[in-house]
C-alpha cells in the first residue's frame, strides 16, 4: 500500500513542478512580450492557457485521490495540502501571465511609446521572486521562501510610484491614456504575481516548519535578524 502511495506522491510532485517551470516561462515570456511588442511571443502566451488550466486540472486530480485512497496524515498530509494551495496560486499566476501579453497584443497595434516608469524594474522584481520561491520550493529551502515574503513590500511601493506617474502623465497628455491604462494594468498584474509568489512562500514555510506565518509579522522580524 505504501508503494502505491509514494507513487501517486512523486506523479503529483513531478506534476506540480511540470506546471511551476511552465508558469515560470509563460510569466517571462509575456514581460518579453510586452516590453519588446513581440506579438507572435504574446500570442503563444495567450494559446498555452490552454496547457496550463491542463495541469492545474490534473495536479488537483492527483491531490484529491491521495486524500481520498490514502487518507495521508503528518508530513504526508501537509504536503498535499500544500501542494492544492501552490497549485492554485500557479494557477492565477499563469492568468495575470495571459493579461500582461494581452496588453503587449494591444501595445502591439499602437504607435511607439517612451515607458519613463520603473516597470521594467519592477517586472524584474517580480520575475525574481517567482524564480526564488518555486527554486525554494525544489530545494525545500524555507531561509530563501522567507526573504521572498519580505520582497513583496518593494513591488507594492513601486507598484503605488508608478501608478501616480500614470495618472499624471494621462492629465498632462490624454491623448495617451489607452497605452498608459496598459501600463496601469501591467503594473497591477506583476504586484499579483508577486503577491502569489509570497503565498507560495508562505504555503512553502509551512510545509518545511508546520508554522503558519500568514498575517503574521513573523516572517519580517526573523529575516531582519538574520
Amino acid at each position: 500500500m505504501r508503494v502505491h502511495f509514494q507513487r501517486d506522491l512523486d506523479r503529483l510532485n513531478e506534476r506540480l513542478l511540470t506546471l511551476s517551470s511552465e508558469v515560470e516561462s509563460d510569466v517571462r515570456s509575456a514581460v518579453c512580450a510586452f516590453e519588446e511588442r513581440k506579438e507572435s511571443i504574446a500570442r503563444q502566451v495567450v494559446e498555452h492557457a490552454v496547457r496550463i488550466h491542463g495541469l492545474e486540472v490534473e495536479v488537483e486530480d492527483d491531490c484529491l485521490k491521495i486524500l481520498a485512497l490514502h487518507q495521508p496524515v503528518a508530513a504526508d498530509l501537509r504536503y498535499v495540502i500544500v501542494a492544492l494551495k501552490i497549485n492554485q496560486s500557479l494557477k492565477r499566476i499563469g492568468n495575470q501571465a495571459v493579461h500582461i501579453a494581452k496588453r503587449g497584443l494591444f501595445l502591439c497595434g499602437q504607435p511607439s511609446l517612451n515607458i519613463p516608469f520603473r516597470l521594467g524594474e519592477m517586472a524584474d522584481k517580480a520575475q525574481a521572486m517567482l524564480k526564488k520561491v518555486l527554486d525554494a520550493f525544489v530545494n525545500g529551502n524555507s531561509t530563501a521562501a522567507r526573504e521572498v515574503c519580505v520582497e513583496d513590500g518593494e513591488i507594492d511601493t513601486i507598484h503605488r510610484e508608478i501608478l501616480e506617474q500614470a495618472k499624471a502623465s494621462i492629465r498632462q497628455n490624454p491623448s495617451l491614456l489607452e497605452p498608459l491604462l496598459q501600463i496601469m494594468h501591467t503594473s497591477r498584474h506583476l504586484e499579483r504575481i508577486a503577491d502569489q509568489a509570497t503565498n507560495i512562500a508562505e504555503d512553502l514555510i509551512f510545509l518545511i516548519e508546520g508554522r503558519i506565518v500568514r498575517h503574521t509579522k513573523e516572517v519580517s522580524d526573523e529575516t531582519g535578524r538574520s
